[in-house]
């Protein structure tokens, strides 16, 4: 009787064994809070995952860059440590010129035409990533991009000297145009910088203002609608790669659903975080004619620059964009 129950426990435990080499755990470090719609985007993609494989495949967030910070998530999927991660496109220009395409200022400045350069830029976008052993599921557009200030701004002149959050070097080459000082701040970091004195102003989406309760140290923002940045999910290409074709196919149909949802809800929150930065005591206004001229004249020096950096493919983008 003895043996047979032994021999019964080695069954259960070798079954216990077959079932969880079956199943996998995916990391996915995001840099935004839970409450962000991006991270809401994420967990219901994971979500979906789970339940359409059956969970043979769990994905695990890890919002707030409670796992990686945010200017480490690239690398981590890169290297593998994560086999899953979201990342803000415009900030790795550092890994490629191409990369910050939708960080141009006044480039695309609507939903319709910032999907219009996502779709031009894809074919670039994901040879360039295959080339560095990630993968592209999805992205998401972040809502129009505006100034906050401490101060009324009439002129890009009234920024000269005023320490001002970069996130990526477009940020930072805004900054310097303006006479601005770029500090690289991190999203998770935002509170702290300005509550310390570190940052003064930002470019940002009303999101990441809502998000870090900015009214607390600024009191205007000015709603230049200059770019809308996206955040993309990636993959590391040889955690894809294990995957069989039926897990693959699941996890392409929920980052197609995430996609389209992620977009309708970023566009449905746009105003909706307006109208939360004016309700806790913010000026929100159009900038000036003049502040409007100048950022425009500095969109054109920065798009002509970045033109020369990127090359052919930053042309053949920009083309196809401008005939859809």
């Amino acid at each position: 009787m003895k043996r047979i129950i032994t021999t019964a426990a080695a069954g259960v435990l070798a079954l216990g064994w077959a079932t969880s080499a079956l199943a996998e755990k995916w990391d996915m470090p995001l840099a935004y809070p839970a409450t962000n719609f991006h991270s809401e985007t994420a967990a219901a993609f994971a979500a979906a995952v789970k339940a359409g494989t059956g969970g043979k495949l769990e994905i695990v967030t890890h919002p707030g860059g409670s796992l990686f910070k945010g200017g480490e998530i690239f690398r981590a999927v890169r290297t593998g440590q994560a086999q899953i991660g979201e990342r803000l496109i415009s900030a790795l220009g550092n890994e490629d010129p191409l990369f910050e395409i939708d960080g141009l200022p006044f480039l695309a400045t609507s939903y319709d035409d910032a999907k219009k350069l996502y779709e031009a830029s894809k074919p670039e976008l994901n040879a360039l990533l295959d080339s560095k052993g990630v993968k592209l599921l999805y992205a998401v557009a972040w809502p129009p991009q505006g100034l906050y200030t401490k101060k009324p701004i009439e002129s890009a002149a009234d920024m000269k000297g005023v320490k001002f959050r970069a996130y990526n070097q477009a940020t930072a080459r805004l900054a310097e145009l303006m006479g601005a000082i770029p500090t690289k701040i991190e999203a998770a970091e935002i509170s702290q910088a300005f509550s310390t004195g570190v940052a003064e102003s930002m470019i940002s989406s009303g999101s990441t203002g809502y998000d870090s309760k900015l009214w607390e140290f600024t009191k205007f923002w000015y709603d230049t609608n200059a770019w809308l940045p996206k955040n993309m999910i990636i993959v590391n290409k040889a955690a894809w790669d294990g995957l069989d074709k039926a897990t693959q196919d699941v996890v392409m149909k929920a980052a197609a659903d995430a996609e389209k949802a992620g977009w309708a809800k970023s566009e449905e929150l746009a105003n909706w975080y307006k109208e939360q930065l004016k309700a806790n005591g913010m000026t929100v206004e159009p900038p000036s004619a003049a502040l409007a001229a100048d950022f425009k004249k500095i969109g054109d020096t920065m798009t002509s620059e970045w033109l020369e950096k990127a090359g052919a493919a930053g042309k053949a983008v920009v083309e196809r964009f401008k005939k859809m």
